[in-house]
């Protein structure tokens, strides 16, 4: 990727490839001939090779060569094997050499034609769905694009609803994402490189930017990681998110998410730099800051104040359900003096049958929401409903009714665990609750100098991290002015100039 952008204006020039891109040019080293082909696919039952006479005469003989399934039969048979049958009849003279340049001067009727001259090239273009076409006595091909409609349309988002923005959302087809990205950016400055990651996936990984807008250093740091990214297969998003950040071990997220285009386009107009993986249905976007993840994509849509409101509720919800538990075992524990006195008999009354501590309560109260919470995500969605009403009504009443725990501490719990389902990102969400249960054995043992010293450390970490050179804290953290208001979303008017403006 990197040698691909060396001869643009935004990138110097780097002659350097990554491990994986090496080794994948040196995998095949022999010709490109129709044995190698053959001996490359053994045992492979999707490979297909048919002879045939050019223009039906003998002695021009040419192979077609393709995966079935990846490649539409149809388009195989009208643009390719049909003009080499009928459009090549005259000149039966001609050498192989001639009707190689003929079949690239158009004479095939496919709408893209590469010429490919070593074996590595030859195979990428087979298993993502090309056809090539060979001469016998010529160690080249031309390879022909005519890829296989047969995947997942375009629909609505899942994850990120839309009620006045727009309605599609990506596919797992990597083509198909960067033409929804490029309706919204009519422009020649959009630029998308792409490049193969994996030894064995050759995984379609495209880089997208805006020239004259991203940071050229920002698309030079991601193709360099990118190209170092040695690896069999890159068939998750884990792997690829581990070797883009800079702070791996955090378990706050540090690349944005979005599975809707418009999202990606507005980050892009931002300054950032977007990232599309053939075979996922999400986006990526670098670098990020802790206050992107408090943004859901609607706010430009809605009018400033209420979007600002809804983004401060969010913030005092990020509040609630990071403290509310730890807060409620100090003050239960070591601070009841806090407690008002009338609300304090309450709990004393709602404590008085239960037989273990508000320490075990809220721990077990914790363990139990995260497995319910796991059942309903694994589970298909009747009985994963089914199993979130149960383990909520019928589990939860029974445990108040037989005096096991407390109606208070399932109180605190349930709140905080609400709270946390406002988040816009749900790698947000994860962490937090990490992060809550930290909170929680701290306030067990230290009460509130525990829950303040685990804060500290909390927001100590936050600060330390970098994602590719923006402070993961900004702007409350970058010395300019009015930190609060730029947590807010801006005005529809000002757009994307106010966050391309902030650093």
């Amino acid at each position: 990727m990197l040698e691909i952008l060396s001869g643009m204006n935004t990138k110097p020039t780097v002659t350097s490839a990554g491990a994986g891109q090496t080794a994948r040019r040196c995998e095949y080293p022999m010709l490109l001939t129709a044995d190698a082909l053959r001996a490359v696919f053994v045992s492979c039952a999707d490979f297909q090779m048919r002879a045939l006479s050019l223009g039906l005469r003998d002695g021009r003989t040419a192979r077609v060569c393709w995966l079935d399934g990846l490649v539409d039969g149809a388009l195989v048979s009208e643009t390719v094997i049909r003009p080499l049958t009928s459009a090549l009849r005259a000149d039966g003279g001609e050498t192989p050499q001639r009707s190689l340049e003929r079949a690239m001067a158009g004479a095939v009727y496919s709408y893209s034609a590469q010429r490919r001259d070593t074996l590595d090239e030859a195979v990428d273009d087979l298993t993502h769905g090309c056809c090539l076409l060979l001469f016998d006595g010529v160690c080249r091909a031309v390879s022909f694009e005519v890829r296989s409609a047969c995947a997942r349309p375009v629909s609505e988002p899942t994850l990120e609803k839309s009620i006045k923005g727009a309605r599609d959302s990506f596919v797992e087809t990597l083509r198909v994402n960067t033409a929804l990205v490029r309706r919204r950016l009519a422009t020649p400055a959009l630029k998308i490189v792409e490049s193969g990651v994996g030894r064995v996936s050759h995984t379609r990984i495209a880089l997208l930017f805006l020239e004259g807008t991203a940071d050229p250093a920002l698309t030079e740091t991601l193709c360099a990681r990118l190209d170092a990214l040695d690896i069999d297969a890159l068939a998750a998003a884990g792997p690829l998110e581990a070797a883009l950040i800079d702070a791996p071990d955090s378990p706050f997220p540090q690349l944005l998410h979005t599975e809707r285009p418009d999202r990606l386009a507005r980050y892009l107009l931002e300054g950032r730099v977007g990232i599309l993986v053939d075979g996922l249905p999400i986006a990526f976007a670098a670098p990020v800051r802790f206050s992107d993840f408090m943004r859901v994509a609607s706010d430009l849509n809605d009018h400033r104040l209420i979007a600002g409101a809804l983004t401060v509720l969010r913030w005092l919800a990020l509040g609630l359900s990071l403290l509310l538990p730890a807060l409620y075992v100090a003050v239960a524990l070591y601070h009841q003096e806090m407690i008002p006195t009338r609300l304090l008999l309450s709990v004393i009354e709602a404590k008085r049958s239960v037989p273990f501590s508000t320490a075990l309560e809220v721990l077990g109260m914790l363990v139990s929401f995260e497995l319910l919470q796991e059942a309903g995500l694994h589970l298909p969605n009747p009985i994963g409903d089914t199993v979130s009403i149960i383990g909520a009504l019928i589990v939860g009443q029974s445990a108040v009714e037989a005096r096991i725990v407390s109606p208070i501490a399932i109180i605190v719990v349930a709140f905080a665990g609400i709270a946390g389902y406002t988040l816009p990102s749900q790698d947000l969400g994860a962490a937090v609750r990490l992060a809550r249960l930290c909170l929680v054995l701290a306030a067990i043992a230290a009460g509130f100098f525990g829950v303040g010293a685990a804060l500290c450390l909390l927001l100590l970490h936050l600060a330390q991290i970098d994602s590719l050179g923006l402070n993961y804290t900004a702007p409350l953290s970058d010395g300019k002015a009015r930190p609060l208001k730029r947590l807010l979303p801006p005005s529809a008017r000002e757009g994307t100039e106010a966050r391309r403006a902030e650093p």
